[in-house]
């Protein structure tokens, strides 16, 4: 803060370094007095006061409530102002597009839910986003020009070098070279685009499992495998943006899938996929196979043959078999990237609850020099769409909060 020996810079920019450092806290604890911000900045009371006179002036900070419980008149509460901005994120896939907006604080203010089913999008594909996002922002009672700034999550990547979108055939409409020059000439708000299982990613940086840990992977799986890679507390996303496309990646047990992205598909998905799940417990003889979307039915399998007693030897060989696909497909990155933590995430990884993860982490334990933690993801709740969120909150705090302009 102010005080930090040997840090250089103008009484300005001094001055917005304490801004943040306050917009932070006040993000990370809710309403603080000014007494309580001074204590955690190092600031005097009267800077303090001076800070939050200006915060509140530039719009950013309200003064909300009084502290209660001790003698004597309570001290002013203030809050980061809700509204100072709004940022919105886009979860994609070929069935729907989920829409939602934050206030800056993190809060869903509105949330939309667009179908889009079929091969090919009887509405383009700009149309659709921009009728998913002003469903949201109208939910939210807001304009779309309210909106700070927008992260678009899909399957696959685009690629830096080209703009078209790669790793993701099963996505109709998507693969225009002019979409994001499109996309861009309809929405008011600049736009990021990412990768949906770098956003999960993200989530659990931000507010699950991952916290707190710089170099981790994250592995999900839902209608997908894929996995996301942090190195140093950054994604990375490679020369084309398909680092972590590990669906495609040759694993023993299977035979080699080539031309995998005609076909969409590799050895590591064929082999611990979700849709893998059915097939083997048709294979070891469950019974009452749920009917659905393979996605579900094998979320069920998984939750039920954790649940199972010791003595179900089939639904206990389906857990331990499909623990041994995922370490399988898990051993080659961790040893490649020695991260401190893996993170499961997904329908698929989820519904195994800790009797699978036991099961992938005793495995891996064999299978790699490497042995780093596997944890449970927390984010269970639209984790793409919640890491679009963050991802674009993220950006928008840097350029609202930043008083030195």
């Amino acid at each position: 803060m102010a005080g930090t020996a040997g840090t250089p810079g103008t009484p300005r920019v001094l001055r917005a370094m304490n801004d943040r450092a306050a917009l932070d806290l006040l993000l990370a604890h809710g309403p603080l007095s000014r007494t309580r911000i001074g204590k955690l900045t190092g600031l005097s009371k009267p800077t303090a006061s001076q800070l939050l006179a200006r915060l509140e002036a530039a719009g950013l900070v309200l003064a909300t409530g009084t502290t209660e419980g001790r003698p004597g008149p309570g001290a002013q509460l203030y809050e980061v102002n809700p509204a100072a901005a709004y940022a919105a994120g886009l979860d994609v896939t070929p069935g729907r597009i989920v829409a939602a907006v934050a206030d800056i604080t993190g809060r869903t203010v509105g949330r939309y839910e667009l179908p889009t089913p079929g091969r090919r999008p009887a509405t383009p594909v700009v149309q659709q986003v921009t009728d998913a996002l002003d469903g949201a922002v109208k939910e939210a009672g807001l304009a779309r020009a309210d909106i700070h700034r927008l992260v678009i999550g899909t399957p696959g990547a685009f690629d830096p070098n080209t703009g078209r979108l790669r790793y993701a055939s099963h996505l109709p409409g998507w693969h225009s070279p002019t979409l994001l020059d499109e996309l861009a000439a309809a929405l008011p708000m600049p736009f990021e685009y990412e990768n949906d299982v770098n956003l999960v990613a993200v989530a659990e940086q931000r507010l699950g499992a991952a916290r707190g840990h710089a170099d981790f992977v994250l592995l999900w799986n839902q209608e997908g495998l894929g996995a996301a890679l942090v190195l140093g507390g950054r994604l990375h996303r490679g020369f084309t943006g398909g680092a972590g496309e590990v669906g495609f990646l040759p694993v023993p047990g299977t035979p080699l899938v080539r031309q995998v992205t005609k076909a969409n598909s590799g050895g590591y998905q064929e082999l611990a996929g979700a849709q893998a799940v059915p097939k083997l417990a048709r294979e070891l003889g469950v019974p009452d196979i749920p009917q659905g979307h393979y996605t579900e039915v094998a979320a069920a399998l998984l939750e039920r043959a954790a649940e199972a007693p010791e003595d179900d030897e089939r639904h206990r060989t389906l857990l331990t078999t499909y623990a041994t696909r995922l370490a399988t497909g898990l051993a080659s990155l961790v040893s490649v990237l020695d991260p401190e933590v893996v993170v499961l995430s997904g329908t698929g990884l989820i519904s195994g609850g800790e009797a699978l993860r036991g099961l992938v982490q005793a495995e891996l334990e064999e299978l790699a020099a490497a042995r780093p933690r596997l944890l449970l993801g927390d984010v269970r709740e639209h984790p793409v769409l919640r890491g679009a969120l963050e991802s674009a909150l993220a950006m928008t705090r840097d350029e609202v909060f930043d008083t030195s302009r």
